[in-house]
This record gives C-alpha cells, structure tokens and sequence, in this order.
C-alpha cells in the first residue's frame, strides 16, 4: 500500500451515498442533460495541485509492464472528461463531417456489431451511400464508450470540437486543423509527428497525455505530493469485476464482466468507484489512447479493457500501439486546455502548491 488515504475515502463515499439516496433510483454517476454539450460541466472534472510530484510506472515497478519512466505530474489545471468519449457523442461527430465523404475513414465498419465478428463493437451503424451517408446509434448503446477508433480518429474528433463542431466535409475547418495540425496525416509516422497546440496558438480540447491521464486516475488530490493509489477507484486493492448494482465501490469492467452484446457498460455505471478528481472508468471498459509518444513509432494507452485481467488496469502498466490501430478493446477521453487568464486566477485564488515526499509502507 502507498500511503493511507482513508478519511479523504470514507468523506468522499459518505457524499457519494447520500448523493445517490436522494436521486432515488440512480444506478450510475449524474449524466449530463445533453451528451454532446460540452459547455456542460457535468462532462469534466477538475484537477488542481498544480506542481504535483510524479512517480515510477512500467516495467520492474511492482507487476508493470511497458518502458518504465517517471509520469502523472502535471505543471498546470485541467479539466479531463468524466467519462469516456461515448457512441451517441462519435456518432453525432459523424453526421456532421462524414454525411457526404468520409475522407479520413473515420467510421469503421467494425463499430457495427452485425459486422464486427466478435460481436464488440459499440453499434454505431452508417446507412446509404457516398454522398448520402447517416449514422445512429440505438439508446441502449449511445451512452457506452465508442471503440474501434484510431489515434487519429480521436485526434480528428478533438480539432472538430475545438473549431465549434461545424458540419461540412472533412477541412482544416473541421477536422484537419484546430489543436493538432493533421492536415490529412493517416499514416504512423505522420500521426506519431503530430504535436499539440498550446491555448495561445489555437489549441482548445485534445487526447489527454499520459501524465493528464495518470493524475487524473491514480492521484490522490491531496496537494502537490507524490501520493497515488494503484487503481484508478481510489484504492490500491485490486477492483472487482462483479456486476452489482448497485456499486459496492472499487468495481470496474474487465475479465469479461458484461458479455454479449454490450461487453461495454455505460458511462458511470459504477457511480461509487470514481477517481479523487471525479472521473469514471479509467480502469476497465475500453483502454484509452493518450497523447504521449513512446518508444520510437507508438503513442499511449491505458486502463486496460473489458476482455483484459486485472494486470492492465493498475497504475504500474504502460502501454502504446501504433498512431493507426483500431480495435474493439480501445477508445478515448478528452481534456481541455484552460485559458491562462483563468489559470492565473485558480493559482492566486490558493489551490496547495506544498511539496511532500511520497510516503511508502
């Protein structure tokens, strides 16, 4: 066990409790009133402690895996999205740059589960023909997490919410241009090259990197320390991969909890298992592309998914694949780049900028 974090658990449990008793029959984290709103801010979580010390993850840490490195702190605030970026959200991205043409192949035809094999993809369905294409989702499907998508499929996805969502073809008005110049990059080597933009020269939402993502699960918002459990439910115990309803706390979705058909459960699901920062299944359900670039030709992954063990879904193992992969274990989250205006004020208003040792036992 890292360091002791049970009265900052057992204070945010009993909120969690009385949150849930008194909406009745909730069976998962609040939601917001339109998923594809993301002025919302019931879609993000906030994360403080600028300054953050980071700590060892990879192999020959514990029972990681993956290039070992330091990773989780972050030098500013953020916000990341609760939840993962789910069908009913791609999908609306979909109708509105993939109607006429879809350029950059951002639909794979596996995200249909009458056409993946396996039965796994996340249901959304594109009808017609090139030049008249339209996409949906069933409801029972919208609010699960998109797979099948690629790191530029996500990157893509975030340079058209950062250009105002706009609808038109696939342009640097809508999908090539915007927080990470793509300007038609398909291929490893051109998405690997692709850097983020700072707020200043344009850049709005993005791919978490690794360190955003890794604070944002393991962290124990407890100031500027180096302090982090081993799973992202705020715990270092191993979660459960029980499907009660409702959530005991320190569940996720892994080693095939669901099945067919849906093998993805729905955003929040486990509404007491959330990270210090608020965020939901960052363990389990599908890995999660981030930002960072590892090894010579890769970019990140973690969480693990709903068919993996345990192993993945602990802060000790790192992962990547290449810029283009696409499968059914795999989709994303978003952060957002916060002006420096409001920066500056989150700083002065007093957010602990204490520096602590991590404690081991």
């Amino acid at each position: 066990m890292k360091t002791s974090h049970l009265p900052l658990l057992a204070v945010f449990g009993m909120t969690i409790l009385m949150v849930c008793a008194s909406a009745g029959a909730q069976t998962h984290a609040t939601w917001p009133a339109d998923w594809n709103d993301w002025s919302d801010s019931a879609l993000w979580a906030k994360v403080g402690n600028s300054g953050n010390l980071g700590e060892l993850s990879g192999a020959n840490t514990g029972q990681g895996s993956g290039p070992q490195g330091v990773v989780g702190q972050v030098d500013s605030f953020y916000k990341i999205a609760r939840f993962e970026v789910t069908a009913g959200q791609y999908a609306d991205f979909l109708t509105a740059v993939a109607a006429i043409k879809d350029t950059y192949n951002l639909y794979n035809p596996m995200m249909d589960t009458a056409t993946d094999p396996a039965g796994a993809g996340c249901n959304i369905k594109r009808q017609g023909t090139e030049g008249s294409y339209s996409y949906s989702v069933a409801g029972d499907w919208a609010n699960r997490p998109v797979n099948w998508v690629s790191w530029g499929d996500a990157a893509r996805y975030c340079n058209w919410l950062t250009n105002g969502k706009r609808i038109g073809g696939q342009t640097v008005e809508t999908t090539e241009d915007g927080t990470y110049a793509l300007n038609g990059a398909t291929t490893d080597a051109e998405l690997r090259a692709v850097v983020r933009k700072s707020f200043e020269a344009g850049g709005l939402y993005c791919i978490a990197t690794e360190n955003e993502w890794y604070k944002a699960a393991y962290h124990a918002n407890d100031g500027a320390t180096g302090n982090y459990y081993d799973h992202a439910a705020a715990r270092d115990a191993e979660p459960s991969s029980l499907f009660d309803d409702p959530d005991p706390g320190n569940s996720a979705n892994y080693d095939q909890m669901v099945g067919a058909p849906y093998f993805r459960t729905e955003a929040g699901e486990f509404e007491l298992s959330a990270s210090p920062y608020g965020t939901y299944d960052q363990g389990g359900n599908v890995r999660e592309w981030n930002e960072t670039a590892i090894l010579t030709d890769c970019r990140g992954l973690r969480g693990g998914s709903f068919g993996d063990d345990s192993n993945p879904l602990a802060a000790d193992w790192r992962d990547c694949a290449l810029p283009t992969t696409e499968d059914g274990s795999t989709g994303f989250r978003i952060v957002q780049i916060p002006e420096p205006a409001t920066l500056s004020l989150i700083l002065a208003a007093g957010l602990p900028v204490v520096w602590k040792r991590r404690r081991m036992s």
